[in-house]
């Protein structure tokens, strides 16, 4: 199994080159060169299997044994799994009105996150010990993505992290759960911007090939493959346990609701269609619309500004790993994705090609929620059920609630609902906050303010040189 970059510039690498990778050097993301095909009997085979089982299956089929040997692989992802707070790592509640929740939040901290990043951080430190290797992580995040990366590497001594948030627009306790950490390797910086503003310093510090190689820079956003990878099995999981039957010809779809933000989640949805799998993927996203537009009218076109919204790990109007899912329905078609992404980094406006729109549109249905539909279906959920959704659970709820009762479907939560209480009491329900997230408020803090105006690629090259200095 080799790993091709998006935009065709580059030559192909193995799941190693891939994993310490961020974007790939022509600015590209990395996809395997080659989907397995899953057959009936595998499908039956497997949905026997616990959601662990199901990882070491499915990332068995994209890093070779001759890589990482299959013994060890399993061990990995057993020890990634360790500290999960529920025995089946994921668990479906099922609800009233045939509302299925797939809870994905059961990690340290309370986010789907921690499912990828705790395996991804394994593989690396897997690595890195065999090589005597040291990396930097840079990591941009909206929210979620940071203190679950910074939870799969804390205290390594292979790896220093540099986590950007955006001051203001993540949650209280998500800052915490960031700044609270205290390590040598764990580097936080809060910048006066919103999520997509974050990620122009972390471009440009890849983009600066000589700089990037120099200080072993990666990525562990979504752009990093290896969190797509592992991602793949929410959907064999989900399809497993809200499949009607595994005994009829066809077999059933089950529709399997997405809440999006940056992409990368609905990109492992995509690929697990591609395997074989008989799902119907629906992107669910806030007013920040744009997979939204270009799903309905072929329009991938950024808005005039990023709009705060009540799921605000999703406030983001560049989802960079639509990038991986139109060259996977353009048939691999780098030159096209290399045309078509130069052209949008240019202008932020991109009409797609009709043949493009139309298999877009065949593979994903798409709903946009305001801030009052997340109201609305955080409410109903708990008067009908009194079970408390996260605002990102519940644009997916929201789209569950405008559909007609009868098709199967699961409906996956990123993010537990004590990370969100503003939300809540704005729908004016009561959080219920487990002891590890009260304690936060207690706790010493430590991050770096970057301002407006102050050159943040500048700043954080300098802090990399002074981390790389201990070595």
């Amino acid at each position: 199994m080799e790993y091709v970059s998006t935009r065709g510039g580059v030559g192909a690498v193995d799941f190693e080159g891939a994993l310490f990778s961020g974007y790939a050097p022509d600015g590209g993301l990395f996809m395997p060169q080659h989907i397995p095909s899953l057959d009936r009997d595998t499908l039956r085979r497997w949905s026997r299997l616990s959601y662990p089982e199901l990882v070491k299956e499915l990332c068995s089929l994209f890093i070779p044994a001759d890589l990482v040997p299959r013994n060890t692989l399993d061990d990995l992802i057993d020890r990634a799994f360790s500290r999960f707070r529920h025995k089946d790592i994921i668990h479906v509640s099922r609800l009233k009105d045939g509302l299925n929740v797939l809870e994905l939040w059961h990690g340290v901290t309370h986010a789907f996150k921690d499912l990828s990043l705790s395996c991804t951080g394994q593989f690396l430190q897997y690595f890195l010990e065999k090589k005597q290797k040291h990396v930097i992580i840079l990591v941009g995040t909206s929210g979620d993505t940071g203190s679950s990366a910074i939870e799969s590497v804390r205290g390594q001594k292979n790896m220093d992290i540099f986590v950007l948030l955006p001051k203001g627009f993540c949650t209280q306790i998500q800052e915490l759960q960031m700044t609270t950490v205290i390590e040598d390797n764990v580097h936080v910086f809060a910048a006066r911007g919103n999520s997509d503003e974050i990620d122009a310093p972390i471009k440009e510090l890849f983009a600066d090939v000589d700089f990037a190689r120099k200080y072993n820079l990666m990525s562990l956003n979504s752009v990093n493959w290896s969190r797509i990878m592992v991602q793949i099995a929410h959907y064999f999981s989900a399809y497993f346990q809200c499949t009607p039957s595994l005994d009829t010809t066809p077999l059933p779809v089950v529709e399997i609701v997405v809440p999006t933000g940056g992409g990368g989640n609905i990109t492992a949805g995509c690929i697990a269609q591609k395997m074989g799998l008989p799902i119907q993927l629906v992107a669910v996203v806030n007013s920040n619309d744009i997979i939204h537009r270009a799903v309905q009218h072929g329009d991938f076109s950024l808005s005039e500004s990023v709009k705060a919204t009540l799921a605000s790990a999703m406030d983001i109007q560049e989802p960079y790993n639509m990038e991986r899912i139109l060259w996977l329905l353009s048939g691999s078609d780098s030159h096209l994705m290399k045309t078509l992404m130069e052209r949008f980094s240019e202008v932020k406006s991109l009409k797609l090609p009709e043949g493009l729109h139309r298999k877009l549109s065949e593979t994903l249905r798409s709903c946009s929620a305001s801030d009052e539909d997340i109201v609305h279906a955080m409410q109903r959920c708990w008067e009908e059920n009194r079970y408390l959704l996260c605002p990102h659970s519940a644009v997916a709820a929201h789209y569950h609630y405008s559909q007609p009762d009868g098709t199967p479907r699961c409906c996956l939560a990123p993010a537990s609902p004590a990370k969100f209480q503003e939300a809540l009491l704005r729908a004016g329900l009561v959080p219920q906050l487990p002891p590890e997230i009260t304690a936060l408020t207690a706790m010493e803090t430590r991050s770096t303010l970057l301002e407006r105006g102050q050159d943040w690629a500048q700043a954080l090259r300098e802090q990399i040189k002074a981390a790389a200095q201990q070595w």
